[in-house]
């Protein structure tokens, strides 16, 4: 290997390293602030972003009236393929639970619960990269709201 190839692939390995310490916050232990979802997006546009999953590709195994579920005990929404990488958008006033198939073939399950921020606002965004199902649930087994939305 030249002196030029190997000049160019350390370079490529500082700049990847760089870009991770960046997208995790440099190693913090807190949740991160401001700064970071700016670097956050500056890596998202490098890369290219990923686009919503159009709310009307879901259909609902729960009571729908326009883009907002009343999911009570759980729901299983069916998201059509969407044809390439998209993020589904889940919001809540509630916190509540999500799971959903990891994108890419990575062959698990990937179980989340949101906890409303400071907005008073619970947000889940769910990658999906194929035809999925996708399970909501509320806290507790009571009766929450989730819009699905950008």
């Amino acid at each position: 290997m030249s002196g030029r190839r190997k000049l160019l692939l350390v370079g490529l390995a500082v700049l990847l390293v760089l870009l991770f310490a960046v997208a995790v916050g440099a190693g913090r232990g807190d949740r991160g602030g401001p700064e970071d979802d700016r670097a956050v997006r500056w890596l998202g546009r490098l890369v290219g972003d990923t686009a919503t999953v159009d709310p009307a590709t879901v259909r609902a195994g729960c009571d729908r009236t326009g883009d907002t579920l009343t999911v009570v005990g759980g729901c299983v929404l069916r998201v059509a393929d969407p044809d390439g990488l998209r993020t589904l958008v889940l919001r809540s006033p509630d916190r509540f639970r999500v799971t959903a198939p990891a994108p890419r073939d990575a062959g698990f399950t990937v179980d989340d619960e949101v906890e409303p921020g400071e907005d008073g606002t619970a947000v889940a965004k769910v990658a999906v990269d194929r035809a999925s199902e996708i399970t909501v649930g509320c806290a507790g087994g009571v009766a929450c709201a989730v819009t699905i939305g950008s």
